[in-house]
């Protein structure tokens, strides 16, 4: 095997970028890029809430939650090359950035051709599992195959956003978010409300704005990097991206993210399944407040990931104090968020659902649940930065770890709670759910801090 070269000592962080105001500036964009991210579910349920029905309406909810199911189990991508790119940039080695996007972008390809592939399996076991009536199963399946085209180009995206923001270009990010949010925006708006075709229409949209932007930011991606490449390597480093070392580093690391995304993904899957069992109006209405949590769990995201790119910058540099500050910092910003985020849920909230649909039932429910989605908001917060700190120093064992306790002790908490008040009950366990993700993390986050491979700066990156 060819030996890799030597790489620079790794040198501390500069402390002028780790304040309060580089944080928030460099979050902003980060934040509106990951705020928009949902709004292509708010967008889908807008549009059918107002040109479909209920069994549409609920069509798309487990529709959308199929999909994610099927992406978000390959978050790693995303997650992955974050934390091996920021690592890589602070320990100055520009070569290997080059190689972890490689190593992803065709793992993403692969990935996505064989989703196509398996879409029939997929559907059968999928629908088989849920507790839909026959014409929201018989719609959202329809959905599922217009959208599914698109896999190869969404999956290639996770890992242009992982690079992007593990090298902390975040206006790029949000520029790339918004033309797949303003396509899919145009499409959905024509193909399901001006040609009729429903959730289908909105599934086929959705798929046509994936490939077209990521044909945008494949482009933008190879520019950033030639500009980046000054060492004396190939600018395909092929050597580095067949290296098995490397490897079996990505394919632990991804293995154990994606056992950590599939325990939330239950999780939420859970939420919906429990919630199909009270009726077609109550799946809609949880379908609804799922759009405010998501909407609000991936703006606080955007403290979350500035927090993957500096803790990993920071791990890289082996710099102990920038560590420190980046997770204080960070974490102190994310917090105010999230109250405000609440307050706005408590006062906004009904406006908000009475603008995602025009159902007298569904509004009602969705309604009556609103003081659950505030209190899920408040409390999120540790985990999602706990998260992010993790991803930076790819720590996945932990976070594997930590999930797969937390989501125990959901399903524990969620059969009584449910028996009990319902759908209320429902909700109080999804809370539980949350904390639970962030106390499971706390002992091993102790842990991180007095680690060896944060020796204060000196020494080689090992």
């Amino acid at each position: 095997m060819p030996v890799m070269p030597v790489m620079p000592a790794a040198t501390p962080l500069n402390a002028s970028i780790i304040t309060r105001r580089a944080i928030a500036r460099q979050a902003w964009p980060i934040i509106l890029a990951n705020a928009a991210v949902p709004t292509l579910g708010l967008i889908d349920t807008a549009v059918i809430g107002h040109y479909g029905s209920a069994a549409e309406l609920g069509a798309l909810a487990l529709g959308a939650l199929l999909f994610n199911f099927v992406y978000w189990s390959f978050g790693f991508l995303r997650m992955g090359t974050t934390g091996f790119t920021a690592q890589a940039a602070g320990a100055g080695d520009e070569a290997e950035v080059r190689a972890t996007v490689g190593r992803a972008g065709l793992l993403a390809v692969g990935l996505g051709i064989a989703l196509m592939a398996l879409q029939g399996p997929t559907t059968w076991l999928y629908f088989g599992l849920m507790d839909g009536s026959d014409e929201v199963e018989s719609i959202s399946e329809a959905y599922y195959r217009a959208r599914i085209w698109g896999a190869p180009a969404a999956l290639t995206l996770f890992v242009c956003s992982g690079l992007l923001i593990g090298l902390g270009r975040s206006r790029t990010l949000l520029g790339v978010q918004l033309l797949l949010n303003g396509l899919n925006a145009g499409l959905d708006i024509w193909l399901a409300g001006a040609l009729g075709m429903g959730a289908r229409g909105i599934g086929l949209g959705t798929a046509i704005a994936e490939w077209l932007t990521c044909g945008v930011a494949v482009l933008v991606v190879v520019r950033l990097l030639r500009e980046r490449h000054h060492d004396k390597e190939p600018f395909l480093p092929g050597v580095r991206i067949r290296n098995l070392a490397r490897l079996r580093q990505a394919m632990a690391a991804n293995g154990d993210i994606m056992v950590r995304t599939l325990c939330l993904l239950f999780g939420f899957g859970w939420l919906a399944n429990a919630g199909a069992r009270f009726g077609d109006v109550v799946l809609a209405a949880n379908h609804i407040l799922l759009q405010l949590v998501s909407f609000s769990a991936f703006f606080l995201d955007g403290f979350a990931f500035v927090a993957e790119a500096l803790v990993g910058a920071a791990w890289g540099a082996r710099d102990r104090a920038g560590f420190s500050r980046v997770v204080r910092l960070s974490s102190e910003l994310a917090a105010v968020t999230a109250l405000a985020l609440a307050a706005l849920i408590l006062l906004f909230g009904g406006t908000a659902v009475a603008g995602l649909t025009n159902l007298p039932a569904v509004r009602e429910v969705a309604i009556a649940h609103l003081p659950w989605t505030a209190l899920y908001v408040v409390l999120s917060v540790a985990a999602f930065q706990l998260d992010g700190v993790f991803i930076g120093a790819t720590r996945t064992r932990e976070m594997r770890n930590a999930s797969l306790l937390s989501l125990a002790v959901y399903l524990l908490a969620a059969w009584p709670m449910t028996a009990l008040w319902g759908n209320h009950g429902l909700w109080a366990a999804f809370v539980v759910f949350v904390v639970a993700r962030a106390l499971a993390l706390v002992p091993y986050y102790r842990k991180l801090g007095t680690s060896p491979a944060l020796n204060g700066g000196s020494g080689a990156r090992q």
